[in-house]
């Protein structure tokens, strides 16, 4: 029976083969369906997807399991040094390659100092939450009985993805919808004989203040890259869902606006005045709507460089590990969490997305989290590496512009990855199978970046791609 490893490694062969033709992404063949087009954090945009051929990609159906041998280290360091001399990368920078099968760092430049890690933070707390939470755990948002006759509390569960009433609904991984709940506790009202109620919301699931530390004031308004983190948010706090920006001011108010206008589309009549008003504890349930389950949630995060499920899912960390749902809890429990992995050296949060510039990760670190997202000692963790963008082909590995340069582009399909990118800052952590088929992770990491170090990253993924 083919390995955990072995299956992503047959279906990066397939999904590189199929995105001649199509935007692609790993986790459509392990969930069922395609996710919808990337969202990238700053400066990660998201043009068409470039047409490839397949020599590459079909050259490696040989490959039947990640412990083939071993690149030669003599090679590897020569060509990685090299490449890490590019003045491109500033004077800060990082690496790490490690062998999967044994553990061993097969390269290192600084592997243990912590650097800016921009987006590639959302690795660590993906892993975090599927530790902490499970794979299988769903958000659910509820519509509660409130403490008085006729009185409905729409609570929320802290899920972002929540499709408001004009979301168009994503393929993968399927949304919640706030429609389907104004029907669902509509037909209970009903039931009950009650056809007016008075509408509250409650949001006191996630506390603290909204916003990180570290966050540039812009990443709300204008740029709309995160909305403020409240545990009641439908269409991840956008104005217009088909949009990026702008992001709403008050999400949990926007939401129990929207829940009243579509109580009143079944049938009920809603007061005019929708105001803030904690759940009674063990409240009726109305009528309530759960999420796709957590692996999905994480796929989703990790390919279209989600921040918004980012910040949610370190929250529900949180929770479950006892802390408070706010930044600084988050922050704890997902640290606690990592102790646990064996992978909290030189790590530091003040967010779960990554946008904050006051995160600290070795490479070391985001290397070995996902050398065991394809372990099967750890198999709660595979929809990290199930979720990672493929070169040239998915989330923002395949926004037209990676992978595109002479000594990279051959390795289009063949690589794994998560990027990162902040002012001064390119990150790039991910897993990729050598010539000789060894699984290998790495991680480069620069945050005194004088201008864009992409291309050299995506040169650094190539080179240990074809060692």
């Amino acid at each position: 029976m083919l390995t955990t490893l072995a299956v992503l490694q047959v279906l990066t062969i397939v999904i590189g083969v199929y995105a001649m033709t199509t935007e692609f992404s790993l986790s459509a063949l392990t969930s069922g369906s395609s996710p919808t087009k990337p969202t990238a954090s700053p400066a990660e945009g998201s043009p068409p997807v470039p047409v490839v051929t397949s020599g590459p990609v079909l050259a490696q159906l040989s490959v039947k399991s990640g412990d083939g041998p071993l690149p030669t280290k003599g090679t590897l360091t020569r060509q990685l040094t090299s490449a890490l001399g590019d003045k491109a990368l500033g004077s800060r920078v990082g690496a790490v390659v490690i062998d999967t099968v044994t553990g061993e760092q097969l390269f290192a430049t600084n592997p243990d100092m912590s650097v800016t890690p921009a987006s590639t933070t959302k690795i660590v707390t993906c892993a975090a939450a599927l530790t902490s939470l499970g794979p299988d755990t769903r958000l659910s948002t509820r519509a509660v009985q409130g403490d008085k006759p006729g009185t409905v509390v729409l609570v929320g569960g802290g899920d972002p993805l929540l499709a408001g009433p004009s979301a168009r609904q994503s393929d993968y991984p399927k949304q919640a919808s706030l429609a389907t709940l104004a029907s669902r506790t509509a037909a209970k009202l009903k039931a009950q004989g009650v056809r007016k109620i008075t509408l509250s919301y409650d949001s006191s699931l996630f506390t603290g203040t909204p916003k990180a530390p570290g966050w540039k004031p812009n990443y709300i308004v204008p740029d709309g890259e995160v909305a403020p983190v409240y545990a009641l948010t439908m269409d991840e706090g956008r104005q217009d869902p088909r949009f990026r920006a702008p992001r709403v001011p008050n999400p949990p108010q926007y939401a129990a606006a929207a829940f009243a206008k579509l109580l009143t589309k079944q049938g009920i009549t809603v007061g005019r005045s929708v105001r803030a008003a904690e759940a009674q504890a063990g409240a009726p349930e109305l009528g309530r709507v759960d999420s796709a389950p957590l692996y999905a949630l994480v796929e989703h995060t990790l390919t279209r460089s989600d921040n918004d499920m980012a910040e949610a899912l370190m929250r529900h960390v949180a929770i479950k590990e006892g802390q408070p749902a706010s930044f600084d809890g988050g922050a704890k429990a997902v640290l606690a969490v990592l102790q646990r992995l064996g992978v909290a050296q030189n790590v530091a949060l003040s967010d779960g997305s990554g946008l904050s510039i006051r995160n600290r990760i070795s490479p070391n670190a985001l290397a070995k989290t996902l050398a065991m997202s394809g372990s099967a000692n750890h198999p709660a963790l595979h929809a990290i590496a199930s979720g990672m963008p493929i070169a040239g082909f998915s989330g923002t590995l395949g926004n037209g512009r990676r992978f595109t340069e002479r000594d990279a582009k051959d390795q289009v399909g063949l690589v794994r990855a998560k990027t990162g990118t902040l002012n001064n800052v390119n990150t790039l952590a991910g897993m990729a199978t050598t010539k000789d088929g060894r699984l290998v992770t790495f991680a480069f990491m620069a945050d005194q970046v004088p201008s864009t170090a992409e291309p050299v990253l995506d040169r650094l993924a190539a080179i240990v791609s074809r060692s």
